[in-house]
């Protein structure tokens, strides 16, 4: 993709749309600015895919494709906060386990994934913007539609009953 390939493009494009897509409405449950982070992204990945350092750096395409999404979430949040109101925070979870929280309770098992389960809604979903998706305490407030100083008390609580619930 690096050289130019549209066939490679293409090839990434339908490999990780629907699971961007899926990740993206976890976190926003507006469709036009779910529709704009995807294109964004995309078109930032074909005019960068020469700058991905790749395994050389220890990364991946899928990290990196999901970091560039999760910044032009962000910056499309504080976009549209600017211009109207702020956008509708993530949707709530179905009753049905969404795929990431089947992925994370097969790849963080135990006494981790059982602490995991067991938080408040509200504090898994600080804990998963900032330490699973990597976002600051900034970009997971803007994320989340929530106080700085909120998102830091949840992320206090959070790590306080898992510490509790690991000992």
């Amino acid at each position: 993709m690096a050289g130019g390939d549209r066939d490679a493009f293409d090839e990434l494009y339908r490999r990780t749309a629907p699971w961007m897509a899926v990740r993206l409405r976890r976190r926003c449950a507006d469709e036009q600015i779910v529709a704009e982070v995807m294109q964004e992204t995309y078109l930032a990945v074909w005019r960068a895919a020469g700058a991905f350092a790749g395994s050389a750096v220890g990364g991946t395409a899928v990290g990196w494709l999901w970091t560039i999404a999760a910044r032009r979430l962000v910056d499309a949040f504080r976009r549209r906060a600017h211009h109207a109101d702020p956008p509708v925070a993530a949707a709530e979870r179905a009753v049905v386990p969404a795929a990431e929280e089947e992925v994370l309770a097969g790849t963080v098992g135990g006494d981790v994934g059982d602490a995991l389960r067991r938080l408040a809604p509200e504090l898994r979903q600080v804990l998963q913007a900032m330490v699973l998706d990597g976002f600051s305490v900034r970009e997971t407030a803007v994320l989340l539609g929530l106080p700085e100083g909120t998102v830091k008390t949840r992320a206090r609580r959070a790590r306080i009953a898992m510490r509790k619930a690991l000992t």
